[in-house]
């Protein structure tokens, strides 16, 4: 599979939660280029962190219960996504995320352990497969 990474200072994203157009971390995407939406393939979960941020993990292989997950495709700059990273919340990660088009870039994951854990009482909002349909749905867009 195609795997968009850097490409000398140039890298391609997937976001799919607050640094979505109009939401509340897009301004840390400042001079990034977006390029579209774009869906997972159908073999991740996510979460609501206390309605602040989604929480994205992949399932296991063969496993099942996995939703596609609306995203956004942004290209940018070392620098531009030295700043996202510097600016994401606790616990979220930089890992691989599949495409339903057949690639896999970089974009930012939730430790599935602690989305699950039910100390936190993070809520599985898989269902609606779109952190802005959930949030709509909260009324709190």
């Amino acid at each position: 599979q195609p795997r968009s990474r850097g490409l000398g200072d140039v890298y391609k994203r997937q976001g799919n939660g607050t640094l979505m157009r109009g939401l509340a971390l897009h301004n840390n995407l400042d001079g990034a280029e977006f390029l579209g939406e774009a869906r997972t393939i159908p073999q991740y979960r996510i979460y609501s962190i206390d309605d602040i941020h989604p929480g994205m993990f992949e399932l296991d292989h063969g496993e099942e219960g996995g939703v596609s997950v609306v995203g956004e495709i942004y290209k940018m700059s070392n620098e531009i996504w030295t700043r996202v990273e510097a600016n994401e919340p606790p616990h979220l990660y930089k890992g691989p995320v599949k495409l339903v088009n057949g690639n896999t870039m970089d974009g930012i994951l939730f430790p599935r352990d602690l989305a699950e854990n039910s100390t936190y009482g993070y809520i599985d909002i898989s269902s609606f497969g779109d952190w802005r349909k959930y949030m709509a749905h909260q009324n709190k867009l």
